[in-house]
């Protein structure tokens, strides 16, 4: 029970540095709150004592630990001088809050399952669902406008300096603004996903796909005032409108629990009946850079920054999928093609929404090339056993392998035929090295994940911690 004390003296710098944020006071306030809470419960542990405590709870304090060590440096950023240059330079406003209370909640569920709390308790209130949406919610609405405020006095202080500083005034400004579009914006989580009308969708003219599969063409469109993707399939099976309806709905429900900043946003699908037979579109966000693998082709310059803000925003999204709180769920595929590119180097989780409504209308085609290329990112337990269950310790190595990808640029054992990555992975024990300047905390990150024993693995959520620390630091660097 070592990990006790370390735990109470990280809550008690929570509690001080609190008091003297500049920014974010009701979001950090709120962290605080569920801090104190959970507190109560590992005072309540350390009375039971080190003999009574099991297994579960020792993983659940030490992960408990991680969290409050990066909710400590996160509501730190907010209290130094430099907070309103780190807000103007991050694409991410907002959503951090929302990974560290996940984590907040899911040490709760843990904690308090040992010890058996009834759901009347006063701790349970702080953490129960329902309130606890509706009060982020709130937290966020009075924290944006207040930060609308701060950011336009910003700037008017900005233009009242010389001449001499003008140009870097007219980056604030332009970042300001860009920063209270956002805010100002509706939410996509504000549309249900659901069978959308065939008016309702508009294309961009001319109207030619930007792309085109063996099953489909991809339009770029506008629905209810977002961009979006408009996937239109060329050949689909013999279904019926009714069957493929059917599938969707069943669908819809899973979908709108993995609804998150960092996954990729389905608004639903739409039939066309106007001719003799009927057309099937699946309707998804727009990123405008591609998928991840397209970027790191590209020439874009990426900085260290740059490129642990992307790892960090690509792990919300896996945390989000595995570890969402109705049930738990792994990808399948975790490539860096399944994760998408939007403006600001967002990266967003994809290659699984509506999997089911899109099978139920496309022809399965073999393709061993892609079948080979999947070898790369397979745990060394796949690839010796074909029947090992595939689980989110895989699906983390999976992961390394795309971390790896950001960090390098490089593709995974290219060239390597699948034998010989067989040979190299499960046989030699072999990790593709990292580039020398690399910072070292992601360096132990990104290796880590793809260790070859799967219990050295870090979860999705303790990885999520331990990136969002190492962003920090870089960032500060």
């Amino acid at each position: 029970m070592d990990i006790v004390d370390p735990i109470l003296s990280i809550a008690s710098n929570i509690y001080t540095l609190v008091e003297n944020v500049k920014a974010n006071k009701n979001r950090c306030r709120r962290v605080s709150c569920r801090v104190k809470a959970l507190e109560e419960l590992v005072r309540a542990i350390k009375q039971r004592g080190a003999a009574q405590a099991s297994a579960v709870v020792e993983t659940g304090l030490k992960e408990l630990c991680f969290t409050l060590n990066s909710a400590q440096k996160l509501i730190q950023k907010y209290t130094m001088a430099s907070w309103m240059e780190r807000i103007l330079n991050s694409s991410s406003h907002g959503d951090e809050f929302s990974s560290v209370n996940e984590r907040l909640n899911d040490a709760f569920q843990v904690l308090s399952g040992a010890l058996q709390v009834e759901q009347g308790n006063a701790l349970y209130q702080v953490f129960e669902l329902t309130s606890r949406v509706k009060v982020d919610e709130v937290d966020g609405q009075e924290d944006d406008a207040e930060l609308k405020k701060l950011l336009l006095e910003y700037m008017k202080n900005q233009q009242e300096k010389m001449d001499a500083m003008r140009n870097e005034f007219e980056n604030v400004k332009i970042n300001v603004e860009k920063i209270v579009d956002i805010l100002n914006k509706p939410r996509m989580t504000d549309e249900d996903i659901r069978m959308i009308k065939p008016d309702e969708l508009k294309y961009e003219l001319p109207k030619k796909p930007f792309m085109v599969t063996s099953t489909s063409e991809v339009y770029k469109g506008e629905y209810h005032g977002f961009t979006v993707v408009i996937k239109r399939y060329t050949d689909p099976v013999n279904a019926s409108p009714r069957e493929v309806q059917s599938v969707f709905n069943k669908e819809v429900e899973t979908m709108r629990r993995f609804e998150s900043p960092n996954i990729l946003r389905m608004f639903g699908i739409c039939v066309q009946e106007d001719g003799p037979k009927p057309q099937f579109l699946i309707i998804m966000e727009y990123c405008e850079k591609g998928s991840l693998r397209e970027v790191l082709d590209s020439d874009s310059k990426l900085s260290w920054t740059r490129k642990a803000r992307m790892c960090l925003d690509a792990a919300q999204g896996l945390y989000r999928l595995h570890q969402t709180e109705e049930k738990s769920k792994v990808h399948g595929c975790i490539n860096s093609s399944k994760f998408l590119v939007a403006e600001g180097y967002r990266v967003k989780l994809g290659g699984f929404e509506l999997a089911k409504t899109e099978t139920s209308l496309k022809k399965t085609i073999k393709d061993k090339a892609r079948e080979n290329r999947s070898l790369c990112y397979s745990s060394p337990q796949m690839l010796n056993d074909i029947n090992h269950v595939y689980n989110k310790g895989c699906e983390m190595y999976s992961f390394g392998i795309v971390l790896w990808e950001v960090a390098t640029r490089k593709r995974p054992f290219e060239g390597c035929s699948g034998k010989e990555i067989y040979q190299k992975v499960y046989n030699e024990k072999f990790l593709e090295p990292l580039p020398d300047d690399c910072p070292e905390p992601l360096v132990h990150l990104i290796s880590a994940c793809r260790a070859y024993d799967s219990f050295k693995r870090p979860s999705a959520g303790v990885l999520l911690d331990k990136l969002r620390s190492v962003v920090t630091e870089i960032e500060a660097q």
